[in-house]
């Protein structure tokens, strides 16, 4: 695997945050004008003589609503963008730990975070007896390390280190930023295309008089079609994650710890129960160290592995225990 610094890695995150949030408007307005078109042919399908031609229709459509389309998932977008910590704490269930509930996190963090020149992150804890953890937040105010009840219970203090140190490397080299602009941008296209889906089915419907059986087909063709698009944007964030950021947190935490056989110890524990049922998202599950969902086997295993986020925990292991 090609060695990237630490500094590399920060810019190339950064990079590709500021190109995600460059593309955001783009993308929101290419699917509204596409929604325009749909919509202008379904009523150019319904009426005797269309009143203008499609794409004319659908301008003047586009014209009228976009400014509407896009300040409303703007705003969305800023409400998620500033509240992701606590989205994300009610998608997992999450609450803070607090110091005299468990000293010994505590000090881990602190001692890794004073080696290390970074400021302490916020400590949550998810009351689950499975064995995961997950780093969060966008800034040094958001900054959060979240483990697992049985990750704490489970893992002896080197192993559990190892996690933490994982952790706060996803948060030094600005993991943890990409992965919320990302998360953000599937629910903004999520949402986008529900409303587009339920406007095609309604003008449907309110046309079906005239045109039952063509309006019907049109309007399955129109929903597989903003449902197909809305779905291919949300394979393309998770692409642009890259799934060497695991292999190079890997790296950091055993840099920082100076004992990379404790995080593959970790990992293989981690790899037998890390199922956390509160996690139901996909997009809120490539946070953790392990993907949280119930591990398919076989020839579904195989087609899951092709999209996952996360690279194959034997192959971190092995990687490890060679350091």
């Amino acid at each position: 695997m090609e060695y990237v610094g630490i500094q590399t890695q920060k810019s190339r995150n950064d990079t590709r945050s500021i190109v995600l949030l460059l593309l955001f408007p783009c993308l929101v307005a290419g699917m509204v004008y596409l929604f325009c078109i749909i919509i202008a042919w379904l009523q150019s399908r319904g009426a005797e003589e269309p009143s203008a031609p499609l794409i004319a229709a659908a301008n003047a459509m586009f014209a009228d609503g976009a400014p509407y389309a896009l300040g409303g998932t703007l705003l969305w977008f800023l409400i998620a963008y500033f509240t992701n910590t606590q989205i994300i704490k009610a998608s997992t269930g999450a609450r803070s730990l607090r110091r005299r509930e468990c000293k010994r996190v505590y000090n881990l963090v602190e001692n890794l975070c004073l080696s290390q020149g970074m400021k302490m992150p916020k400590i949550n804890i998810i009351d689950d007896g499975s064995l995961n953890a997950f780093a969060s937040g966008i800034n040094e105010r958001t900054y959060t390390v979240t483990l697992s009840k049985g990750i704490i219970d489970k893992l002896d203090d080197a192993e559990l280190e190892a996690v933490i140190a994982h952790e706060l490397s996803h948060i030094r080299n600005h993991d943890v930023r990409l992965l919320i602009v990302s998360i953000v941008f599937v629910g903004v296209f999520s949402m986008v295309a529900e409303i587009a889906l339920r406007s095609v089915f309604y003008s449907n419907r309110r046309s079906s008089g005239r045109n039952d059986r063509g309006g019907a087909v049109v309007m399955l063709l129109a929903a597989a079609v903003v449902a197909a698009i809305g779905y291919v944007i949300a394979l393309l964030m998770r692409f642009a994650i890259s799934r060497k950021r695991e292999y190079l947190a890997d790296a950091g935490a055993a840099e920082m710890t100076r004992n990379p056989l404790a995080l593959a110890s970790a990992l293989r524990k981690i790899s037998a129960d890390p199922d956390i049922e509160a996690v139901t998202r996909d997009d809120v599950a490539q946070l953790f160290i392990q993907h949280p969902g119930k591990q398919a086997s076989g020839l579904t295993g195989i087609l899951g592995g092709l999209f996952a986020t996360h690279p194959p925990i034997e192959e971190r292991i092995r990687i490890l225990e060679q350091f």
